[in-house]
């Protein structure tokens, strides 16, 4: 049988939820405001991150064990909250000109030696206002990529571990993105600069840091995991997850991401208040509670693969057939997805 996604032909996963919020909680509205204080997050990093490099530069190759353990404890979590710093710069959270918060996504981006934070404000817009869209959302896997990676647990645990290879064969498939402008190649700019710099003030031996934090930022890794969390379901009645957990403390509360996407104009450090404020709408939701547990779930679990996504159905394909598309529920039956421990 071969493996789709399950495709829904709603044309957004939650309709109407984000305004029948304020609606019923006017004082939402206050929460959308910027926060400038971001920005000395973002360069606070990238000041740690670039002392460690130095560090390990200064230790030498012998030391690579220790700069894998660091990147591992501290590099990954420091890389990802300039991901997230990133992600609210694309939303314009941080500054009032979009142009001073693509600079700051320009320069949050540093640490992870390649330019992606003007690519990333690019598709991932596109996944806001077309969820699901296989021709316009990049955050779904590319079929090739899905069946290439299968069932096999080997093969999602190197999925995981080379996450940002398989990204960049993603936006070529997509409609309607412009990757190439005056952004992206002072991106591209800034991320040689400091590439070039790291290696000489801090040799290659803490580039390594910088690599080993970067891959570990995204990938096989517990903050990693967040990319499963988001998107990937067996309960396809719910297809967008949040994660309540305490690593959002470093994660700038990455993990609120129903409350993301229901009110994309509310910084990180207020959707924890508009979870509060709105129990109504997000205490009888399911959730995740570890990062920890669920990427073990989803490199152990057989049931689990990159099809466990919900593709939104164009209405162009469905105008001359009106026959059910087979479902990723006829082959994985009514599951529930709770977050739960993984028994082995």
């Amino acid at each position: 049988m071969q493996e789709t996604f399950y495709q829904s032909e709603s044309d957004q996963p939650h309709p109407g939820r984000a305004r029948a919020i304020i609606k019923t909680h006017p004082e939402v509205r206050q929460l959308m405001v910027r926060n400038s204080w971001t920005a000395l997050i973002a360069v606070s990093i990238v000041v740690l991150q670039t002392a460690i490099a130095y560090a390990m530069g200064a230790l030498g190759f012998h030391y690579w064990w220790l700069s894998l353990v660091i990147a591992f404890c501290v590099g990954a979590f420091a890389n990802h909250a300039n991901y997230v710093i990133i992600h609210d710069a694309t939303h314009n959270l941080i500054l009032r000109s979009p142009s001073w918060n693509k600079m700051v996504a320009v320069i949050a981006d540093l640490p992870n030696l390649t330019p992606s934070a003007m690519g990333f404000r690019v598709y991932h817009l596109k996944h806001h206002s077309h969820q699901g869209d296989y021709e316009y959302d990049a955050d779904l896997a590319n079929h090739w990529e899905a069946r290439l990676v299968g069932h096999k647990w080997y093969r999602k645990a190197i999925w995981l571990m080379l996450f940002p290879f398989f990204q960049v064969t993603r936006p070529p498939r997509l409609k309607a993105i412009k990757m190439w402008d005056r952004w992206f190649l002072i991106n591209l700019a800034c991320a040689a600069v400091y590439d070039v710099a790291i290696v000489y003030f801090c040799g290659w031996a803490g580039f390594l840091y910088l690599v080993f934090a970067f891959f570990f930022s995204i990938g096989l890794h517990p903050v990693g995991a967040r990319w499963i969390q988001e998107h990937y379901t067996y309960d396809f009645d719910q297809e967008t997850f949040s994660y309540y957990g305490p690593i959002n403390w470093v994660a700038l509360n990455m993990g609120y991401h129903n409350e993301h996407h229901d009110l994309p104009s509310i910084p990180w450090n207020n959707l924890p208040k508009l979870r509060a404020m709105a129990p109504e709408f997000y205490g009888n939701l399911k959730y995740h509670s570890s990062w920890s547990r669920l990427l073990l779930q989803f490199v152990f679990d057989k049931r689990y693969s990159l099809y466990s996504r919900v593709e939104r159905m164009k209405e162009s394909r469905d105008s001359d057939s009106h026959a059910p598309a087979e479902t990723a529920n006829s082959r994985n039956g009514n599951l529930d997805l709770s977050a739960r421990p993984i028994n082995f």
